[in-house]
């Protein structure tokens, strides 16, 4: 089974897109949302990703997560399929002390935001966080991807 641990951060300032080793234009919608439970359709420059998750562990760090790639044509087929606004955002991949730090910036209803992700072997696992992470927001529903498209 796949298990995501990971924490979330809102962001304080730009200076991570200068330490960004790569960029990743992203649309991404939900098949299904029920329970804590989705099916997300997510696209990039390069691949197409179906994704169901199951619900977050109580602290919000732990959850079951499956990934498949599928045909591009496919995904774009089922994004017109999706409920609620499709999320569109730049993911930039930070390296930093170890660990990567996906931030993704937010368009179309949802401009505005930016929220960091460091995923982890462990709940208990150590990191340090660059300067621009701030606030956590790890199990706060609302900064969900999922939430998002239904309540940009």
């Amino acid at each position: 089974m796949g298990v995501e641990i990971e924490r979330k951060f809102l962001v304080k300032d730009q200076s991570f897109k200068d330490l960004a080793s790569e960029t990743r234009n992203i649309t991404q919608g939900y098949l299904v949302q029920s329970n804590g439970f989705s099916v997300r359709i997510r696209t990039t420059d390069t691949e197409a990703v179906l994704t169901i998750k199951g619900p977050s562990s109580n602290n919000g760090l732990t959850r079951f997560e499956f990934n498949q790639v599928i045909p591009m044509e496919e995904a774009r087929q089922m994004l017109e399929l999706c409920s609620g606004s499709l999320i569109e955002k730049c993911r930039y991949l930070v390296h930093y002390k170890d660990h990567l730090f996906e931030v993704d910036e937010f368009f179309g209803k949802n401009q505005g935001l930016v929220i960091a992700e460091v995923e982890l072997e462990s709940e208990n696992e150590p990191f340090e966080k660059p300067a621009f992470i701030g606030e956590e927001v790890t199990g706060i529903p609302r900064y969900y991807n999922s939430y998002l498209a239904l309540n940009p």
